[in-house]
């Protein structure tokens, strides 16, 4: 039993590191995925709570990780893990049976796992921690106890020191769409070699109070007994065809598309990206005032992106001296996956992403 009981330890403990890791590289991306959770879920009262969920999760994924590796206080951090497994082969059983969740974000946006995948992923980590659990009292520590209480802290301190840096900053590793060197234009079209969906026109005719579904090669349209009631379109086979950016769409406040103006532009175009107007953070605005003035000596363009109304928007460029910039509307999830900052700037040389920026870092 010793044998399988390390080797379940080693397994639990550097997956959970790494998971925890993944994540505590991206914490706004797993609050995000926490909010899509409790909207299902019809739990919105904890939407506001997310990112602290998000940030307590990764950190104990770490320092229970490193705790089942080294043997620490195995009776606390076994049934812990316990309880963290059971919550999470609920969400993932959740995403899977019920369909309204595509990706219950295990790994992050840096490793994709489908709901069925993250599914079986969490049945077999729970066998392997219920024997963990069961055979705790056999664990013991591998390092004495001022070496192992030095550790620990470290184990505590590296999480928060990671999640703070990257909340600060930007995500040390981009695994978004949106990262540097990666051309809009490009990621906007289906990858090559893949297969588009089959879509079947589907045609509801009703006759005597039943209807019945056509396709456009068998309706009856000789027969007039049979009344034309709708059409819908009836997926026949999934396909792989989906782009990376499939929500890159750019309006003004008036609806007008205004993709040309900013992917097709010769000039560098720097994207002041801001969430939402009325959370947007501080102490950016005199990085951006040389921007602006290039921007009024027609060296580059400068756009303003938000998904906040006109209204708070007039608000927001009169308190911050922004009157000279066009702020143009884009949804608030594409904001969230183009840059981790509110407000965060990109730069676009001919839709290519040539720098992002959090707003601490506005050069």
């Amino acid at each position: 039993m010793r044998p399988i009981l390390i080797l379940f330890r080693i397994l639990v403990g550097v997956l959970f590191i790494f998971s925890g890791l993944i994540k505590a590289n991206d914490p706004l991306g797993l609050s995000y995925k926490m909010d899509e959770f409790f909207e299902v879920l019809h739990m919105h009262f904890l939407v506001p709570f997310s990112l602290a969920f998000s940030l307590l999760m990764n950190a104990f994924e770490i320092i229970a990780g490193i705790a089942v590796l080294l043997g620490y206080r195995m009776r606390i951090f076994s049934f812990l893990l316990l309880l963290l497994i059971i919550f999470f082969t609920f969400l993932t059983g959740f995403a899977l049976f019920s369909g309204l969740i595509r990706e219950c974000g295990c790994f992050g946006d840096c490793i994709k796992l489908t709901a069925e995948q993250s599914f079986w992923k969490d049945i077999i980590l729970l066998v392997m921690i219920v024997v963990i659990f069961i055979y705790r009292n056999r664990i013991q520590p591998l390092l004495a106890k001022k070496p192992m209480a030095a550790v620990m802290i470290l184990a505590v301190l590296f999480p928060i020191i990671l999640q703070w840096y990257t909340l600060s900053h930007l995500p040390i590793v981009d695994c978004l769409p949106y990262k540097i060197g990666n051309n809009i234009t490009e990621k906007m079209k289906p990858p090559p070699g893949s297969t588009p969906d089959v879509i079947q026109m589907v045609l509801i005719y009703e006759k005597d109070g039943k209807q019945q579904e056509y396709t456009t090669e068998n309706y009856p349209w000789q027969d007039s007994t049979w009344k034309y009631v709708d059409r819908k379109d009836k997926l026949i086979k999934k396909g792989n065809a989906e782009p990376a950016i499939k929500d890159f769409i750019l309006t003004d406040y008036d609806g007008n598309n205004q993709n040309n103006a900013v992917l097709k532009e010769s000039l560098p175009v720097y994207l002041f990206m801001v969430l939402d107007v009325k959370k947007a953070g501080s102490g950016w605005d005199n990085k951006l005032k040389a921007l602006v003035q290039q921007f009024k000596e027609g060296k580059l363009v400068l756009f303003g992106i938000t998904s906040s109304t006109r209204a708070a928007v007039d608000e927001f460029k009169a308190a911050h001296g922004l009157q000279d910039i066009q702020f143009l509307q884009m949804d608030g999830t594409a904001i969230k996956t183009a840059v981790r900052s509110n407000p965060g700037l990109i730069l676009l040389d001919k839709a290519t992403i040539k720098g992002k920026w959090h707003y601490n870092d506005i050069p």
